[in-house]
This record gives C-alpha cells, sequence and structure tokens, in this order.
C-alpha cells in the first residue's frame, strides 16, 4: 500500500471511529465519514467496501493499539506474576479512561447481531491469549501455582466486561475504584482454584 492511499485509510478510519462511537453502527452513516474526511461517498467505498468493513477495520485498529499498549506496560515488570497483573490492569484502564474505545469493542456493534458477536470473540480471544502467557509464565516461574491459566484469563476477562458494561450504563462503579478489588479478587482467585483443585484430587485419591 503506497504511503498517501495509507495515509488516506487512516484518516477515514480516525472519522469512522469518533462517527460509530458516537451513533453506533446502525445509525452512523458513511456519508458521515467521508464528509469528516473530505471524501466522496465513493471514496470512502473504495478503500472499505461496505459499511460493516469499515467499522471492523476500526474495531481491529483499536483492538490493534490496546493490545501494544498491553504488551508494552505489562513488559516493564520484573516479575511474571507483575506482568500478568499488569496485562490485567492495562486492558481494565484502557476500556475504563476510554469510553469511546469501550463502546466500539463492546456495545456498539450489537446491531450488527452474529457478525459483531464472532468480531467480539474474536478480539476478546486476542486479550485472553495474551493474558493466558502472562499466567502461563507466572506458573513456570513458580509464582502462581499451576492452574488451567485458558480458563482463568477468560474468568478475568469476563468481570473485565461486566465491570466495564455496568460502568458505560450506570456510570459506576468508577474503573479507578473497582480496579484493585479486582485485581485482588481475581488474583487471589487463582491461588484458590488451584488448591481447590489439590483438595478434590486428594479426596478422589
Amino acid at each position: 500500500m503506497t504511503a498517501p492511499r495509507e495515509a488516506t485509510r487512516d484518516r477515514i478510519l480516525e472519522a469512522a471511529e469518533h462517527v460509530f462511537a458516537d451513533k453506533g453502527y446502525h445509525d452512523a452513516l458513511v456519508d458521515e465519514v467521508a464528509t469528516a474526511t473530505a471524501l466522496s461517498k465513493g471514496g470512502v467505498y473504495f478503500h472499505f467496501p461496505s459499511k460493516e468493513d469499515l467499522f471492523f477495520a476500526v474495531v481491529d485498529r483499536l483492538a490493534d493499539r490496546l493490545i501494544s499498549k498491553v504488551e508494552r506496560e505489562s513488559s516493564t515488570q520484573p516479575t511474571a506474576i507483575g506482568r500478568a497483573e499488569a496485562a490485567l490492569t492495562a486492558v481494565f484502564s484502557a476500556l475504563g479512561k476510554r469510553r469511546r474505545l469501550a463502546r466500539l469493542l463492546m456495545v456498539q456493534g450489537y446491531s450488527m447481531g452474529n457478525a459483531f458477536e464472532r468480531k467480539r470473540v474474536e478480539l476478546f480471544g486476542r486479550f485472553a491469549s495474551l493474558i493466558r502467557q502472562r499466567l502461563d509464565e507466572a506458573s513456570a516461574a513458580g509464582e502462581i501455582p499451576p492452574v488451567d491459566t485458558t480458563i482463568v484469563a477468560h474468568i478475568w476477562l469476563g468481570a473485565i466486561n461486566e465491570l466495564v458494561i455496568r460502568w458505560l450504563y450506570s456510570g459506576e462503579p468508577a474503573p479507578t475504584e473497582a480496579l484493585p478489588i479486582l485485581r485482588s479478587v481475581l488474583v487471589e482467585g487463582t491461588r484458590a482454584s488451584h488448591a481447590g483443585r489439590v483438595a478434590g484430587e486428594a479426596g478422589n485419591g
């Protein structure tokens, strides 16, 4: 892709992010994106063949940025469990500080039906994979007991999802208030799940 074309594509995505975040997928108009970028409607469709393609490109772009942020912030921690907690914190903090990002990734595409749900599952799978990698590092380093890190990562993200959606609709609890509680509950829950599994195995033995 040539530099001018890439620059135009970025302008479209930046404008589309605002339009979709403010109006949701169903009420957003490609004409509004075109006006914001000083392009014709056909010019937008040249880069993105449909409104659905444009929406998903916006979502992917935001997810890429969030994942880069998580990787960058978690990599600075000296311990593996610290990196796992930092990954959790970075995801929750980014969604909690940017309503536009949270709305786009979590709620604004629901009028699309199954297409949006598949995309949301794909994106949260990427977040879960990143957190799972950090948990695997912590387990290998002996900083947490052996545990099914795939399940734990999805539990962590499920809790984040519920808290952020509640905040989007009700305004509470504030992410800054919920984060310390969420982090302590989930980290202790990881240890407790291992203890319960060990006790169960001992009882069956």
